[in-house]
Formats: structure tokens, C-alpha cells, sequence
């Protein structure tokens, strides 16, 4: 179990680190010297001493947890959150966002609803913190026109969590959605101006090989698309940087329903 080891190596380090502050100055500047430094130091080991005990405390308390998500067990970890979130209430971010990514995995797309409807009457932040994953599941399940919906909903916020990506899928929706022209629209801006390396690659590669041939302007969406790929390929020169950067975003959720697109993206700006 890797977080049961992880405890295990962090524990190791703590007592490590106390036994060399305990015993180091007693071997090496002798009783008097030491016992002098002990009082000096006392607080760090105290502070140690107290890091290690609610560490071990938290693991404890949430070892169920651990130990389902280590097992990757989605059915059971969707039950157990289940419990916390929707019996006992606790609408916190981070609880809604892993009960959502379970029924995500599980093709639960009845339960993601529910729970996004209770959270909106609970919490509604914690829907707007996880708008990607609300907006996937509608996507996945072939509600285009509700994911554009609920995501220009969503932009409509004065803040917006990760928005670049946000601005992405509502094009994405738009674009299955058939709406080619305010895809277009979206793609570009984001092709020519997004921060986000990886949201531009994307949007300049759907420019060049799906929209380009939709568009009423099909050599200014051309010309977008290459601007954009000269961008990406300003921050990564190489194929194996982009790459690397793909694999660091692909634990989420959002980037590893469209990690078919975003290789392809990858081949097409580095052909």
C-alpha cells in the first residue's frame, strides 16, 4: 500500500532526525556541552514530535480512504464518500471533486447529477471548483448542448478556477455541438492568447483539422492555427517537452478524457 509506506518512510525520517538531535551533540561535544544545546533545541523536537503524531493521526482517521484509493477500488471509494458527502453533508471541494471523479470512472453519470444538484443547494463553489468535471460527465454522455450551458454558466462567475480549460471544453461542446463558428471563435482566442501551453496546442490543432474546413474563413482560421503552434513550440522546442508537460497534467481528470486528442495534437505540432 503506498500510502501505508509513505507514513512508514516519513516516520523513519522524523525519528532519524530526533535521534540526531538527541544523541549527536552527546557523542560529539560530550554531556556538558550537550545537555546545554538539548535546551536550546527542545523546541524543534517538540515540533517534530508533534508533525509525526498528527500525521500518523490524520492516516489513521482517513485509513479507509487511503487504502481504497491505493486499492483504486472506485465502486467501494464512490460508496464511502457517498456516506461523508451526500449523508453527512460535508460538501468540502476536495470530497466532491474525488466522488464525482469516481462516478466519472464508473459511467455514473445519474449519480453525478444528483450530486451536483445537492451541491449546488449546499455548497455551490464546490460545483464551480469542479466545473471540468461536471462539464466531462455531460460530455461523455453526449449532452453537448448542456455542457455549453452549464460552462458559459460557469464564465459567467467573476472568478473562474482554471478557466483557459474552462474556455477550452465550452468550445470543445460547441464544436460537437456542431456550433462550428463559435468554436471557432473560442479556439482562436485561445490559440493566439492562451497561458496555457497544452490549451493552446489543442485549440490550434482542432483549428487546422476540423474547423478550418467549417469555416467561412477557412485561410484566417489556418493562419490562427499556425500562430498557435509557433507559440507552443517557442515554450517546448522539443516533442519529449511537450510530452513531459502532457504527462504531468494527465492525472486529471479533464486532460485524460481528451488525452486521445491532445497526442494528436502532440504529432501534428511537432510533425
Amino acid at each position: 500500500m503506498k500510502f501505508k509506506y509513505l507514513i512508514i518512510v516519513f516516520n523513519l525520517i522524523i525519528i532519524f532526525f530526533l535521534s540526531a538531535i538527541a544523541l549527536l551533540p552527546l557523542f560529539v561535544l560530550g554531556a556538558g556541552f550537550a545537555a546545554s544545546l538539548w535546551r536550546g533545541i527542545w523546541p524543534i523536537a517538540l515540533i517534530l514530535v508533534l508533525f509525526m503524531l498528527g500525521l500518523n493521526t490524520y492516516f489513521l482517521m482517513n485509513y479507509r480512504f487511503f487504502r481504497l484509493l491505493d486499492r483504486e477500488d472506485w465502486p467501494a471509494l464512490a460508496y464511502y464518500l457517498e456516506d461523508k458527502v451526500l449523508v453527512k453533508g460535508d460538501y468540502n471541494s476536495k470530497k466532491v471533486r474525488l466522488l464525482a471523479n469516481s462516478y466519472l470512472i464508473l459511467c455514473d453519470f445519474s449519480s453525478i447529477s444528483v450530486l451536483e444538484d445537492k451541491a449546488l443547494i449546499t455548497k455551490p463553489s464546490a460545483v464551480s471548483d469542479n466545473s471540468l468535471i461536471f462539464a466531462a460527465a455531460r460530455i461523455l454522455n453526449g449532452r453537448y448542448r448542456e455542457a455549453v450551458s452549464f460552462l458559459e454558466t460557469i464564465l459567467e462567475k467573476e472568478k473562474v478556477k482554471e478557466e483557459h480549460w474552462v474556455r477550452w471544453f465550452l468550445g470543445f461542446s460547441q464544436m460537437l455541438d456542431s456550433n462550428f463558428d463559435k468554436s471557432e471563435e473560442e479556439f482562436k482566442d485561445l490559440a493566439e492568447y492562451s497561458n496555457d501551453a497544452i490549451v493552446t496546442g489543442i485549440s490550434a490543432y482542432f483549428l487546422a483539422t476540423v474547423l478550418s474546413k467549417q469555416s467561412l474563413k477557412p485561410e484566417e482560421c489556418l493562419t490562427v492555427s499556425e500562430n498557435g503552434r509557433v507559440r507552443v513550440k517557442k515554450a517546448f522546442e522539443k516533442f519529449e517537452d511537450w510530452k513531459k508537460e502532457v504527462d504531468k497534467a494527465g492525472s486529471e481528470v479533464h486532460t485524460a478524457i481528451i488525452r486521445k486528442y491532445i497526442n494528436e495534437a502532440g504529432s501534428w505540432l511537432f510533425s
